[in-house]
């Protein structure tokens, strides 16, 4: 633990004080030259920093920490944008509410406003979900890059309950009938006991950039509430992709 806190102050003093040397950081934070060049091994190796151009013993930060950066400013951004419509969206279902963002090869739940009934589904925020096996991230597939949805078919998709989409022509099949009425489902698919339908928000570019849904017991599903809060949740993703600039 305290090589990585060192690891953290060392990249903190180095945006704040760059070009900077070895010992210039050792003794403004106060630990051996050792450690700060240990530390500085591992950020270069990660990305995070590089030899400045004019004196290679003296460190500075790449584009990496303004990538991230960008990143976090987007999630904050879509998080404020999304919060009133998020907040109506509840009020009219009373179900638990998420936003979910892409990340690699799963979604990323970012935010979550609860339902007021006492038998609910809860789930951390930060929590990943699988993107064939989630609402969220079919609702995301069916708008998605094809080279992401390709990445997906080409492997074993793995099962997690008996209701899972596990090959990939049953899966393309989902994503088309997704794609005609603007809304996933998921009954059980992940986990036996969950139920959600979702539908994609999509920026200026046409792209999905995160998606809405409507958390439940499955207990509490059927055909004619996947419908209505299907329709609900649709009208919901779009009025936030319009507010994004889609």
């Amino acid at each position: 633990m305290r090589n990585v806190l060192n690891t953290l102050r060392v990249l903190e003093e180095v945006a704040a004080r760059q070009p900077v040397g070895v010992g210039e950081l050792a003794r403004e934070l106060g630990i051996p030259k050792s450690s700060v060049q240990r530390a500085l091994v591992t950020l270069n190796t990660a990305g995070w920093i590089r030899p400045s151009a004019d004196e290679l013993t003296r460190w500075v930060m790449t584009s990496k920490a303004l990538t991230v950066g960008g990143q976090v400013s987007l999630e904050l951004d879509l998080r404020k944008a999304a919060l009133p419509i998020m907040e109506e969206l509840r009020r009219s279902t009373d179900e638990t509410i998420h936003l979910a963002v892409p990340e690699e090869d799963r979604v990323v739940l970012i935010e979550r406003l609860e339902t007021s009934k006492p038998v609910r589904i809860i789930m951390a925020l930060g929590h990943a979900f699988p993107l064939h096996a989630s609402a969220n991230g079919k609702a995301i597939l069916a708008h998605g890059r094809p080279e992401l949805v390709n990445r997906m078919l080409v492997r074993e998709l793995p099962r997690f309950t008996e209701t899972t989409i596990d090959d990939a022509s049953g899966l393309r099949a989902e994503l088309a009938h997704i794609r005609e009425r603007g809304f996933a489902v998921n009954r059980g698919e992940w986990r036996s006991d969950v139920g959600c339908v979702a539908s994609a928000v999509l920026g200026a570019q046409r792209h999905p950039i995160a998606s809405m849904s409507v958390n439940l017991p499955v207990s509490r599903m059927s055909s004619e509430s996947e419908e209505h809060l299907g329709a609900a949740v649709r009208d919901a993703a779009r009025e936030l992709s319009a507010k994004l600039g889609y």
